[in-house]
Formats: structure tokens, sequence, C-alpha cells
């Protein structure tokens, strides 16, 4: 399916936001917010879930090249722990939409809800990263430099195979945690939340 490439019915600066590793039980949150010209099209955007990891990390190099405008930030897990994921997330949209080189005039937020910082009028999307090309496009960086940045942390704790689960709870990690602990990177608000089930 091809996506939407503007909400507007007229010519405005639009800039998708999203977010990736919210679930995940280590390791920071990374936002991303995308500008891309009003008439951009590209059939092959769509929401990161749905790629294989070779074909996100080749539309990140056409994002970076074709976008107005991008970036991405991270929010660490340590504030995480401090404000709570959801706040998190709302404040690494936030900081993207922030650094962006160009102002917009209207955000497409994917999800249910926002805190805005900013007094750029804004739109919360459901499942946006499906409909539009550059909440899709913000998915991709999002995603694509989170499991970078996973996967070089796990040169210095190769106990818990971020390489593989990128911090997410798969029941390998859960039981590699158990085993050796948490380390610097993992959220403990999830721990003590008792987020960690395992089905034995």
């Amino acid at each position: 399916m091809v996506l939407e490439n503007h909400y507007s019915q007229i010519e405005i600066i639009e800039a998708g936001c999203d977010e990736a590793g919210r679930g995940c039980l280590a390791g920071p949150l990374f936002a991303a917010a995308v500008v891309f010209p009003y008439h951009y099209e590209n059939e092959y955007l769509t929401d990161s879930k749905k790629l294989s990891k070779k074909k996100r990390e080749a539309l990140r190099e056409v994002i970076i090249k074709d976008a107005v405008s991008y970036s991405v930030v991270s929010i660490s897990e340590t504030i995480i722990d401090e404000i709570n994921i959801l706040n998190a997330s709302f404040k690494g949209m936030n900081e993207a939409i922030k650094k962006l080189k160009v102002l917009p005039d209207l955000l497409l937020i994917d999800g249910n809800r926002f805190k805005n910082e900013t007094e750029i009028p804004y739109r919360c999307i459901v499942k946006g990263d499906a409909k539009f090309l550059s909440i899709a496009a913000a998915s991709i960086l999002a995603k694509t430099f989170r499991d970078d940045f996973m996967e070089s942390l796990d040169v210095e704790f190769p106990q818990y195979d971020w390489k593989q689960n990128k911090g997410y709870p798969t029941l390998q990690h859960q039981v590699l945690l158990l085993r050796h602990g948490c380390s610097p990177y993992h959220r403990k608000s999830f721990h003590v939340k008792g987020q960690l089930r395992l089905g034995f």
C-alpha cells in the first residue's frame, strides 16, 4: 500500500514524528522527526516493523538524502526511569522536532496522545507509521539508529545478546538478565514494576 504524502489539503510544512524502543528492558529510547517535500513520493516507505533489517538500512540512506530536514535524538534509560517511558517518548519527539532545521507548520505524531512542548499544531494518528510517509520515515530512522546503538553496546556487554534482541523483552533476554543481573543500561523501573515474567 502506498502511503499518503501529506495530511493537509494545502501546501504546508509537515513533520512526521515517531519513536523506537518504548517496550525495551534496556537501552535508550530513540525518537525522530522527518520533513519531506510536500509532494514527495516513495512507494517503498512503510512502517519500520514491516521491513527487513536490510530494507530499513537502505531506506535510511534514502530518507536522509531526500528529506528537507530530519533529526534523531535519544533519551537515556536514566531519564526513562526518572520520568517514565510515556513521558520519555513525548520528550524524545519534542527534542527531535526542536532540532529540525526548518520550522514545521504541522506535526504528525504516531500514536493516540502527545504532550506538545512547542507552539506548532499537531495531529495524533494511530498507526500513523503505516499511513503517512513522514511518520514511516521517522519510524525507520528511530529504529535503525537505535539498533545500531544497541549493537555497539553488545560489544561491551555480550552476555545479554543485545546484537540480536536489541534490548527487547524476549524470553532469552529475560533469562540472561536473571542470570547476569542488571547492566548500567537496563531500565531499573521496568524491573521494579514486575515486567519480568518468565513462562516457567
